[in-house]
Formats: C-alpha cells, structure tokens, sequence
C-alpha cells in the first residue's frame, strides 16, 4: 500500500522572481498490509466452484485453504491443501498438510462465507490456478448429462441463475432431454420469470401429463402470473387423473394464497369451500387457512 503525502510551502521569496507557491511530495511505502485487506470472507461455497478458497483465521493465525470443485457424485467438495499465515509484510506463508495424498471433504451448502485467494498469492502458495487433478472431473464437460446434473445441483442450492446456464446449454442440445423442461421451469420460477416456466411446463405437462411435481409447478406458475382460471383447471385435472396426492393440500393452498393477498374476499370463500378438503387435510396448512381467515374477519 502506498502513501502519498503532498505538503504545500509557501517559502519566503529570495527575490523578485520567485513568488510562487512549490509544493514538495513525499511517497511512504507502507511495509505493514492487513490481512483483511488482502481476503475478504464473503463468498458461499456454491458460489466458490473452482476457486482456491481460504477460510477464517483461526486463534494462532493460520487459514485454512484448498479448493473447491464439484464431484458428480458427491456434488461440492473441498480438496485441502494446507493452512497458512500471513506475515507483517502480507505474505503467505504455507504449511501444506503432513498427511500424503488427497485429502477431500464433501461440502453441505450453507452460510459459512470463504474468501477467494487472489492469484497473485498462487506462486507464494506454490499452487496452479487450475489443478492438473481436476481435469479428470472434466472429461464430459460439454455434454447434457453433466449439463443436467450441474443445473439440478445448483437448483437445489437455490443458486437459481447459475442453474440456468447449465440448463439452458442443456436445451439447446435437446430439449427432450428427461427432466429438463422441469428443472428449466423450477429455474424460471425462482427468478421469478413465471410466462417462461408456463412455456415449457406447457411442453412438459404433454411429455408426461399425469406427473404430480411438473402440475404443480405448473399450477405454482399460473397463479404467480395471474392465470387463477388455468391454474384452478390444472388443480382440478390432476384431482381426477393423477393418483400421487402429494402436492395437492399445496396446489389449492397457492391458489387461496393469491386471492388473500388480494383481499379478495369473495373468490377467497368460493375456494376455500371448494378445495376444503385439501386444504385442511395437513395441519400446516390448515393453521394457515384459519390465520387468513383471522386476517380478512371471516367466521369460522
């Protein structure tokens, strides 16, 4: 870190010439760096895929540091290779681990916040910005199975746009591909993007029209963009025709949601009395339905 200090003199004049102002500059090179300055905790493990990471000091000073990929099979994993600390002039020092071999740890999405080791720190940590062992995770790279994986994966970590640049690569391969439509859907509902995700649920539904999760993403969808008459015809086919019940106390409880939020009271009473018994078959949603009920002033 450099300092710069301008002092602005203004000397007594020796003779009529000089009179103006001079101004001496001083550079400081600063040899003390913080070591907060040179990481900053504030990433996610999923957000961390195929990065070298550091983790919190711990009470002698040292971090921990690897690096992070993801493991088709396992899903994101921690390759460790040592810990080290940062000297008063901020450099790294490491210790690698004493124990051959690989030492990996699989990861569980969470809160936890791990820094990214800046790359000018690699040659101090002796470390390739990319591992020679991480080609052996990348042989299928560019096709739509691990395309597939890696958008589900990053769905279920709720890194929902992350998720689509794997999925959307996937569809252009081919959109017929088992699943995918869904997982696009989940991905488009997420962000919020509900006329997408009704398109290629639309195209799902006719793939496999008697799957309970594509319907109730479907009908999650509808009612998200307003479309209260095709999500209640939705939720009423799949009364009829599918035999797996287990989204349906959900399905009529997103529907009743929409006409609480709109206060609108009438059409509130009119599904609840005809989705009543999905609605107050599981106890968490019927606790739901009585605090709406409460809310808008409605008898019991």
């Amino acid at each position: 870190m450099i300092l710069l200090i301008s002092i602005f003199v203004q000397p007594k004049p020796k003779n009529k010439i000089m009179n103006k102002f001079f101004t001496l500059s001083f550079f400081i090179l600063s040899l003390i760096v913080s070591a907060q300055n040179s990481l900053q905790f504030d990433k996610k493990f999923v957000q961390s895929e195929d990065r070298w990471v550091a983790f919190s000091a711990d009470s002698i000073g040292n971090h921990p540091y690897g690096f992070i990929y993801i493991d088709s099979q396992a899903g994101l994993t921690f390759d460790y290779e040592g810990t080290f600390k940062i000297d008063e002039k901020g450099k790294f020092i490491s210790t690698k681990k004493e124990l051959q071999g690989a030492m990996k740890y699989r990861l569980e999405p969470n809160n936890n916040l791990v820094a990214f080791i800046p790359e000018s720190k690699f040659t101090e940590l002796q470390i390739q910005k990319v591992p020679d062992w991480l080609k052996g995770y990348k042989t299928d790279e560019g096709s739509i199975d691990r395309l597939y994986k890696w958008g589900y994966m990053y769905n279920g970590w709720n890194e929902c746009e992350k998720a689509l640049e794997f999925l959307e690569k996937a569809n252009k391969i081919n959109s017929d591909y088992k699943g995918l439509q869904v997982e696009l859907a989940f991905s488009y509902n997420c962000l919020k993007r509900y006329n997408d995700a009704i398109t290629v649920l639309n195209k799902a539904v006719k793939q496999n029209p008697l799957d309970s999760y594509t319907n109730k993403e479907l009908i999650y969808a509808l009612v998200k963009n307003g479309n209260l008459e095709e999500a209640k015809n939705v939720y009423r086919k799949v009364l009829k025709e599918v035999k797996d019940k287990t989204y349906n106390s959900e399905n009529a409880y997103n529907i009743l949601q929409y006409y609480f939020i709109k206060k609108d009271v009438k059409n509130f009473e009119s599904w609840l009395s005809e989705a009543n018994s999905d609605l107050l078959s599981k106890p968490n949603f019927k606790n739901l339905v009585e605090q709406m009920k409460t809310e808008l002033n409605l008898k019991n």
